[in-house]
């Protein structure tokens, strides 16, 4: 076994106490600085010393943290069972506070955010839910980050996610949404129905008033069959065509029989 000198010994001791009293912190960490159980200011970024065996340190990431909401079984204002689900962003701003203020600030935020999610989709109706979920997720936000500031943790932001409803209440919204498409379509086949009767009654107005409009859409009715195929159509003949030639042959007779006598 070599032997080991004082010098090398001293030399060794000074390694182990350099490296425990040197620390290194990424721009997004800071440290918390505990000296003989007594907080003092946060360091970091970069390099950092601690007294050894007197200062313990603890790191925050001072990132944004996405937390996952697991789903929660919520009775709706309007007595409907849905399962709901939502993620939470928030990030550390006072990394002393978030340290010294509670235990577990991860854990914390995240039973808080549950029970808040709870508490305030249970005062919403079902169709406020799946409609306004935006002004709902600024409602979340605003409670739960009220509740953390004293820790030292901003929400920025908490978005619902899913929302589970059971198969009876999804086969009665499919049953109410085909009923909405229904009425909708009758309302626009009636809504068609009104503007061509109010159509023809203008062009009956407007034939009404001008009868020759009336044997040039008969004529152009004619035109119209002609060109398709080249069948046989009978087509009645109206009577003002020949009505001219009926008068003046009746015109003729009448003379004809005044001469004769």
């Amino acid at each position: 076994m070599p032997f080991v000198g004082p010098t090398s010994l001293l030399v060794l001791v000074l390694v182990i106490i350099l490296a425990s009293a040197i620390r290194v912190l990424r721009e997004y960490e800071r440290a918390v600085v505990f000296r003989l159980g007594r907080a003092i200011k946060d360091k970091g970024p970069g390099l950092i010393f601690l007294i050894p065996f007197v200062d313990k340190m603890v790191k925050v990431s001072l990132r944004v943290v996405v937390m996952d909401v697991p789903p929660q079984d919520v009775i709706t204002r309007d007595n409907v069972s849905v399962k709901v689900n939502a993620v939470v962003y928030f990030r550390v701003v006072d990394p002393n506070r978030a340290i010294l203020e509670v235990e577990n600030f991860l854990l914390g935020t995240s039973q808080l955010a549950q029970t808040t999610l709870r508490s305030v989709l249970g005062q919403a109706e079902l169709d406020e839910l799946l409609a306004e979920r935006d002004k709902i997720n600024v409602q979340l936000a605003e409670i739960i980050d009220k509740h953390t500031d004293p820790w030292g943790i901003k929400v920025s932001a908490v978005e619902v996610k899913d929302v589970d409803l059971p198969a009876e209440m999804q086969r009665a919204m499919a049953r109410q949404a085909e009923a909405e498409r229904e009425r909708r379509a009758k309302i626009i086949n009636a809504e068609g129905e009104f503007q061509a009767a109010q159509r023809l009654s203008e062009a009956a107005q407007i034939i009404q008033t001008q009868p020759a409009a009336l044997q040039l859409r008969y004529l152009q009715t004619l035109s119209d069959i002609a060109a398709e195929n080249n069948s046989t159509t009978l087509f009645p003949i109206p009577i003002d065509l020949i009505r001219a030639f009926t008068d003046r042959a009746a015109a003729g007779s009448d003379r004809g029989t005044g001469g004769s006598a």
